[in-house]
């Protein structure tokens, strides 16, 4: 007896078939989602409120904790470039909201120092701040605050790690980019000194 025939089924490697990111479940989509609504929301009303943006709430924060601070230290702090931060505290010098001079111990470092009238106004944006955090995180339980401040920590902290795998990733898969990369780090480097 004869058997029948099969048609032949076309199988597709794992490798070729399209793969799409799971939005449901990806989380840098849901970190950028709030942080881009919550931020754009918040330089609305401040705009509205006090005519200055998220930036130069951002360096006021830093400004109100540390009395003063270099551009080059905002930067690190909160991932803001760098010349975005000195535009902002040009534009805050000129609001009378900041002082800026020379760095005692290295003359090449400025400094932005808060004025009296700036820390009136982040005293007054504070209020808006606060409120637009209570009513966001209203929907938790104050130990799932707790959980979620000490989750948020934990990732910040590991972020050095992320551009380390990422790098070695490019590297392995992508080395022509790896070593353009490479060459314009160097030539940063050098721009430095």
């Amino acid at each position: 007896m004869a058997t029948p025939k099969r048609k032949a089924v076309a199988t597709v490697s794992a490798d070729a078939a399209p793969q799409n990111v799971d939005l449901e479940r990806y989380v840098p989509a849901f970190l950028t989602w709030i942080a881009n609504k919550l931020s754009r929301g918040a330089s609305q009303h401040y705009l509205n409120v006090f005519d200055v943006g998220i930036e130069t709430w951002r360096c006021l924060v830093l400004l109100a904790i540390h009395g003063s601070i270099s551009a080059q230290q905002v930067s690190r702090i909160i991932g803001m470039d760098k010349a975005s931060v000195s535009r902002c505290f040009k534009g805050m010098q000129s609001r009378g909201l900041v002082t800026i001079g020379l760095d005692a111990d290295d003359g090449r470092l400025r400094i932005a120092t808060l004025t009296k009238q700036g820390r009136e106004l982040h005293d007054q944006i504070r209020g808006i701040a606060l409120e637009r955090e209570r009513a966001f995180l209203a929907v938790l339980e104050p130990a799932e605050i707790e959980t979620l401040i000490g989750l948020l920590k934990r990732l910040h902290e590991n972020l050095p790690a992320v551009e380390t795998a990422t790098a070695r990733y490019v590297t392995q898969r992508y080395p022509a980019a790896a070593a353009k990369r490479r060459g314009r780090t160097d030539s940063n480097e050098d721009d430095d000194e």
